[in-house]
């Protein structure tokens, strides 16, 4: 009964987490007249002091010693904050010129550039149906780029920066709240570097436009925070297959609203080239579940043969003294466990 209520909380705080990524769009449009630029500012600005109350709350504080005395994972650290700084600014720059079914796209394709990415950069061996998404995938955005009269560079670069920076995440092996953290502490000075030097131009609106205005800037760092704590409570409660197929809540939310909300243009080679990814990714979905449900099989089956096996009877295996019984470590007993 305690793992069902656990599971239902963990898909509550998935629908939440996945929800409000897709609510986003909704968020950054209300925003305006700020820029792209000055709202990707505060973004990064006030998520530092976000992050710091989170870590006050958690008491988290371990992970830092050990980075600062690490130049190489630092490094990484800076390179993942540069690449989803590029990855939020883009998103945020796609919304105000109204190409959110395009940011949206980018989130679609992300698991199969993630997936080229495991070949080209890991040497990961594919499964076949796996191939042939990646296929799909290609074919869609062939389809697309003849739809849009140019190459998507907008979905792109966003399912390409957020891939790497997925793949620097694994590399720097902090978790989600030190993660974000630590990549706040880095984007939080050229932040407000950009800030003042809007300020000075007189392009900034933080002041300019009404207290409602300010406030909802502000917001920008929890904005930012919520989804990722959400997640990181889903994530600890649910098998990674139905987190799989969450992720997907978020660009079908970008979608829908770009194409009921904000009212953009889909024509029809638009809907095949969509088409195609979604087939694709239907795919490469049943692909991981019919592979994590084999895993389970083979596991219960080896379960239930290791429950079935005999043990040696202590009587026995006293009568029969041998080398490993002369190492008190125990190691001998390995060895001959292991021939």
């Amino acid at each position: 009964m305690e793992s069902h209520g656990e599971h239902r909380t963990g898909l509550l705080f998935g629908f939440a987490a996945y929800g409000m990524w897709g609510l986003l769009p909704l968020y950054w449009h209300v925003l305006e007249p700020a820029g792209a630029l000055e709202v990707l500012a505060h973004r990064m600005a006030w998520s530092l002091p976000t992050a710091l109350v989170i870590l006050v709350l958690l008491r988290r504080w371990s992970w830092v010693g050990p980075l600062l005395r690490e130049p190489r994972r630092l490094a990484l650290v800076v390179l993942a904050a540069t690449l989803i700084s590029v990855n939020w600014g883009l998103f945020i720059w796609a919304v105000t010129v109204d190409k959110v079914l395009e940011a949206s796209l980018g989130y679609f394709i992300n698991p199969l550039i993630s997936i080229a990415f495991g070949v080209l950069l890991l040497r990961e061996r594919l499964r076949p149906a796996q191939w042939g998404a990646v296929g799909i995938g290609v074919a869609a955005v062939a389809v697309m780029a003849f739809a849009y009269g140019r190459v998507p560079w907008v979905s792109l670069t966003l399912a390409v920066s957020f891939a790497l920076y997925g793949l620097l995440k694994k590399r720097i092996g902090l978790d989600g709240v030190a993660g974000f953290g630590a990549e706040t502490a880095v984007q939080f000075l050229p932040a407000v570097g950009v800030l003042v030097f809007l300020g000075a131009r007189g392009e900034a609106t933080f002041a300019a436009e009404g207290p409602g205005h300010t406030l909802l800037l502000s917001f920008a760092g929890l904005a930012t925070a919520l989804p990722l704590i959400f997640f990181g409570a889903a994530a600890v409660r649910l098998p990674l297959s139905t987190i799989g197929l969450l992720q997907y809540l978020a660009p079908v939310s970008m979608f829908l609203l770009g194409l009921l909300a904000f009212d953009e243009a889909m024509p029809p080679e638009r809907w095949a080239g969509f088409v195609l990814v979604w087939a694709a990714l239907c795919l490469l979905t049943w692909d991981a579940l019919h592979t994590a449900r084999r895993s389970r099989v083979r596991l219960r089956a080896a379960a239930a043969a290791a429950a079935a096996t005999p043990s040696v009877p202590a009587a026995t295996a006293g009568k029969q003294p041998g080398p490993a019984s002369a190492r008190p470590d125990g190691t001998a007993g390995e060895l001959t466990r292991k021939a």
